[in-house]
């Protein structure tokens, strides 16, 4: 365990991206490995030399809590960001793991934030104004806009297609969608490509389906390799081929305030998020055609 730690901290560092990539994590299915999916690809990316920044919007806060950052009420978190307008530099708090993560946590007053916000003019563009204010966030390169630049930021969404969700899918340019591989994984992926088919339409067009993710994969059931196909089938090169095993390490990470890259760096839930970080690195942005499912 200790070697594989010390490994986990000499990975090579994979190239910066030319500018800062934002990607949403989103499924308003719950269950499907999404916060568990933004944290360890978060970290993976974090030991591969990159700067991340990890926004949770998610009131229940699961993403803060395996980033090992406080979330009580009162700390300041991204209901602060989106309601009061505070800047970015005011809620990040660092991830006590990884030297190159931080994180906006979430508060249990994020679950009022979307009735206070429906009254609010350009309501869905408040987290993109908030982000893009921060000179850390920027389209230009870390020669332009300095080493401290993020590299990548990945908002952790709430299970639900509300106002939270829009601010997200408004910031963002890319989105990873976990699918779990079980029968009902494609259930619901329709309404959410609807979703983004509208918000390209009306409000942010550079928005674009990058990376699917399949999670709590076991290779020992018909049922599992026949979604993948499935999912595969549909959305072709947009689908990871590193798929994520069950696995009780993963699962229990959390509990210890750790994500599964710090907690256990040398299981198979640990490196298939490292292979899968390194393929969604090597993506970069590309516009996606074929994305209806």
């Amino acid at each position: 365990m200790l070697l594989a730690r010390q490994g986990a901290r000499q990975r090579p560092a994979m190239p910066r991206p030319e500018a800062t990539r934002v990607l949403v994590v989103a499924n308003q299915k719950g269950g499907v490995g999404k916060t568990t999916s933004t944290v360890n690809m978060a970290a993976a990316l974090a030991q591969l030399g990159q700067r991340v920044l990890v926004v949770d919007l998610d009131p229940q806060g699961n993403a803060s809590t395996a980033l090992a950052v406080e979330h009580h009420r009162g700390t300041p978190s991204t209901y602060d960001l989106l309601v009061e307008g505070t800047p970015l530099a005011e809620v990040l708090a660092p991830c006590p793991d990884l030297e190159l993560l931080s994180v906006v946590p979430a508060t249990i007053d994020l679950a009022g934030a979307e009735i206070e916000l429906v009254s609010v003019v350009a309501r869905e563009q408040r987290l993109r104004k908030a982000l893009y204010a921060d000179p850390r966030v920027s389209e230009q390169s870390v020669d332009d806009a300095g080493e401290d630049r993020f590299d990548y930021v990945f908002i952790d969404c709430p299970p639900s297609l509300g106002l939270l969700t829009l601010n997200a899918l408004v910031a963002g340019a890319e989105m990873m969608i976990p699918i779990q591989a079980e029968y009902y994984a494609l259930e619901g992926l329709g309404q959410l490509i609807s979703t983004v088919d509208m918000v390209r339409a009306h409000l942010n067009p550079d928005l674009s389906i990058s990376s699917i993710l399949i999670t709590m994969y076991d290779g020992r059931t018909r049922l599992a390799a026949g979604v993948a196909e499935e999912v595969r089938s549909h959305f072709g090169e947009q689908v990871l081929r590193s798929a994520i095993p069950r696995s009780v390490r993963v699962s229990e990470a959390p509990s210890y305030g750790q994500t599964v890259m710090t907690y256990d760096p040398g299981s198979p839930g640990a490196m298939s998020y490292l292979d899968a970080a390194k393929e969604l690195a090597q993506k970069g942005l590309r516009p996606q055609e074929g994305q209806h499912a």
